[in-house]
Parts: C-alpha cells; structure tokens; sequence
C-alpha cells in the first residue's frame, strides 16, 4: 500500500468545490496526511482589468487576491474545525490546469481533490469539465468528488482489466479507504463476438466461448488479488458479460458504492491518448466519487 502523505485540494470557492475541500480534509485527517488548498485566479480575467488602464487598476487586482486570500483562508478555518487539522493556503494567478499541476509538483502531492463541477458550469459543459482536462494531463493520481462528504468512504467499485494499471488502482484504494468493503468488477467480451454472429456461427458455440472467457477472468480475478496482497474476506468479485461502461455504473448503483476506483490508462495504446473512453464516461455520468490512479 501506497502511502500518501500530502493532500492538495484545488477550489474556486464554489459549492461544489467546497464539498470536494471538505472531502479532502475528512480524507487527510484519516490518513494522517498534510492538506494544502489552493485557489487558482485565471490569467484571463486579470488581463482584462489590466487592459482598463486606470489608475485603479493596479489596487483593484491587488484587492481581488486579498479578497480570495480571506476566503480560502476562512475555508481552511471551518476545515480546521470540522476535522482538526490544519491547512496549507496558496493562492496563485495563471493558467488553471498549469497551475494546479505545478502547485502539485511544489508541494509533492500524494493525492490531488477537485469537485466535479466548478462555477463556470457552462463553458465546462462545451469544452470538457477541469476534471476531465485535468485528469487527461495528470501526473499525479485525482480525487473528482461529487457528492457531500458526510461520511468516509464505505463500498469502493474497482473495474480493473488485469493490466499493471488495475494493480496500481488497488494500492491507491486501499491507501484511501483502507477499510471499505472492496467491489472488483471485470466485464468481459468474446473476441470478435460480433464477428462471430454476423458469420452465422451458432449461438451455443458462442455461448461456450463466453464461458471459456468467463472462467478465465475469474483465475486473473484471483491472481490480480493475490499480487495486490488483498485477503480474500476482504474483496468481492464481479465477473460480468458485456459492455465495462454499462455494467460500471450499474453495478455502483446495484453495490450503492460512493467511490470508483479507476486507472487512467487501459491496456491499448489508443485509450492511453484519450484518457480512455470508460474513464471519461465514468467521469461524466457517474453519481459517486471518482479516484483515478495514474
């Protein structure tokens, strides 16, 4: 299991990003570990009142980072008094996502926190939530939360395809909630299954393929839990036929798990470029939490 012993929770002092700073420290104090909050003021806006050209213009900026100052440092108070520890406060001006990265490297980051939605909802929706952005570029794994945290996690959804990547995701699951129950999820296909029926190939025929490649997920279920060091009591296995990004959400409602663990590459190369489709779905339609190891 892998240690994480700094904790950076990004906000733009929205709702929602006061919610995944509130996870962020219940999380931190659970684990022991440091929490930085950091507010990053975007470069465009700044600009803008540059360009005004008054004479006031230098004070009204300077005033707009004392301002934001107060805010997060007030949000590092009502953290401290919910969860008895204290935080870090950085407020930097800059491009959103390389700021957030650089903060991250600054600071040595274990773990980054963001809410799922941010105030600029809108523009997000057309051109890709931060999550998402952020989670395509990340070096460092990311915490998308969605929901209130009122309780520490319970039930973690991990889907996993047997690559290093599914290892990797089981360590960092553990580190965040090293005492949640453990849902693996494995959804598998027939190769060339298509293929096959459109060829006229009878369905039992196809049928005892899809057992075949069933009995095979099961025994790298097992080998991927004994090379993650996980009792056997301490993880559920699902093992389903179909599509991963179906069976993924259905199964986080069906298990009424509040975290899914994911990796962000998958096994081909062209999901590695993407972000990889599932992971993105699962950004975008998910109602639980999001871990995405790297």
């Amino acid at each position: 299991m892998t240690a994480i012993n700094r904790v950076l929770a990004t906000t733009d002092l929205s709702a929602p990003a006061r919610h995944a700073a509130e996870r962020a420290a219940r999380l931190a104090a659970e684990i022991g570990a440091q929490l930085d909050l950091i507010h990053v003021i975007g470069r465009t806006p700044l600009d803008k009142l540059r360009q005004l050209v008054t004479p006031q213009s230098a004070e009204v900026e300077q005033r707009v980072v004392e301002l934001a100052t107060t805010e997060v440092e007030e949000l590092a108070e009502t953290l401290r008094l919910h969860h008895g520890l204290s935080a870090g406060v950085k407020v930097v001006s800059g491009p959103l996502l390389g700021e957030i990265a650089a903060q991250a490297e600054a600071h040595d980051a274990g773990l980054i926190v963001l809410g799922a939605r941010g105030a600029s909802f809108m523009r997000h929706a057309l051109l890709g939530s931060t999550a998402e952005r952020l989670v395509s570029r990340a070096s460092r794994p990311m915490l998308v939360v969605k929901q209130p945290a009122h309780e520490s996690y319970r039930s973690l959804l991990v889907p996993v395809d047997f690559s290093v990547s599914s290892l990797r995701a089981l360590a960092l699951a553990r580190s965040v909630a090293p005492r949640a129950r453990l849902v693996l999820l494995h959804a598998f296909e027939v190769p060339f299954e298509g293929r096959l029926q459109f060829a006229g190939v009878d369905e039992s025929t196809i049928h005892h393929y899809r057992i075949a490649a069933r009995q095979e997920a099961v025994r790298q279920m097992h080998a991927l839990r004994e090379a993650a060091g996980l009792p056997l009591h301490e993880v559920q296995f699902k093992v389903l036929h179909g599509d991963a990004m179906q069976h993924i959400l259905e199964q986080e409602q069906e298990e009424d798990c509040d975290l899914i663990v994911m990796g962000k590459h998958g096994e081909s190369l062209l999901e590695d470029l993407m972000l990889g489709s599932v992971t993105r779905h699962v950004l975008s339609q998910s109602q639980a939490d999001v871990l995405v190891s790297v």
